[in-house]
């Protein structure tokens, strides 16, 4: 059996999917269903079984699933970057980690598990390195703390892989709300009020050139799915991002044009969506000074040398398929 913790949330759901469609149909789901609305995100997935992250824990604990696990995909977590709750962001993304990790060692069971990007704080340097790592908040430390613990405890006969996601976005991150992908939020808001608005300059960029590395959750789904198959790829921190770039100019210009494509207008240039209103810019929330990224940029050296061979979708790309799949699910409802 396969098991997906965070398995209605956004990452975790379309890890499901991509399962299902090559051909893994036993999979215990664990969750915590509190909130109820994710459970749509597994609508049109098939799971074995499923159990609330507590019980799993303590099945876990207990032993009743000795020798029952192929594999742990842990995406489960909290991952609000402005949480306040220092002590429940440990327990849960700290503690729950360690713990499921210690048994994956007892049982050798692959275990490949959600890190962040975020570990690599306000840096430059985005490779896989203790130097390069300074978190800015809670969940970023909750993050590098468990890398760090990795580091001084690693595997020993099993399979114990870290993923550090970049900006990821693409279908069922809906329940997400304020901590949903820019596209998600430039897409409704465009729809509602027929403009953009985007922070002004910062950290040296000009008005919305901050740059993130946008990577599309079917290549993180991809990246998982390959480690799933080479269990020999362990011990290791992986970036999981495309290697390049994107202004957030450049996704609220995908957004843009593709929304205008379907309503039969022509693409805008930057400079055009500036002089007719579409896009414009307000001041950087006092909340975020000093916690904001303006430039991540993925190294995947270290993916790559792996044997990973597939690419990664641009922002054009992936930006404009999961646009068109938002606007279908839209009219639709």
């Amino acid at each position: 059996m396969i098991v997906v913790t965070g398995a209605a949330g956004f990452i975790g759901a379309n890890l499901v999917k991509g399962l299902n469609e090559a051909g893994y149909k036993n999979i215990l789901a664990v969750d915590d269903l509190t909130e109820a609305d994710k459970i749509k995100n597994l609508a049109d997935c098939v799971v074995a079984d499923y159990m609330d992250k507590a019980e799993f824990k303590a099945k876990t604990d207990k032993g009743e699933l000795d020798g029952k696990l192929r594999a742990i995909f842990h995406e489960g977590a909290c991952s609000d970057t402005m949480a306040s709750d220092g002590r429940y962001v440990m327990e849960n993304n700290y503690r729950y980690t360690r713990d499921l990790y210690q048994y994956c060692e007892r049982n050798k069971t692959q275990f490949i598990y959600a890190s962040s990007a975020s570990v690599y704080g306000g840096g430059q340097v985005f490779k896989e390195s203790p130097e390069n790592e300074a978190p800015l908040n809670a969940y970023a430390y909750s993050k590098y703390a468990f890398d760090h613990h990795v580091r001084l405890q690693p595997p020993q006969g099993f399979q114990a892989v870290g993923l550090r996601y970049f900006n990821v976005y693409g279908p069922r991150e809906q329940h997400k709300e304020r901590m949903a992908s820019v596209a998600y939020h430039f897409f409704h808001q465009y729809l509602e009020q027929g403009k953009l608005k985007l922070f002004e300059g910062s950290g040296g960029y000009d008005n919305g050139e901050q740059r993130r590395d946008f990577v599309a959750v079917e290549d993180v789904v991809k990246v998982n799915l390959y480690l799933l198959d080479h269990p020999e790829i362990s011990g290791c921190f992986l970036n999981v991002g495309t290697g390049k770039a994107h202004s957030f100019n450049d996704v609220a210009m995908a957004v843009i044009n593709t929304l205008r494509e379907a309503q039969g207008e022509k693409a805008l240039t930057l400079a055009e969506a500036v002089a007719s209103g579409a896009l414009s810019y307000t001041p950087m929330p006092e909340a975020l000074q000093g916690k904001y990224q303006s430039f991540t940029e993925a190294d995947i050296t270290a993916l790559r040398a792996t044997g990973y061979g597939e690419s990664f979708d641009d922002v054009k790309q992936g930006v404009g398929r999961y646009i068109k799949k938002l606007l279908t699910l839209r009219n639709t409802q």
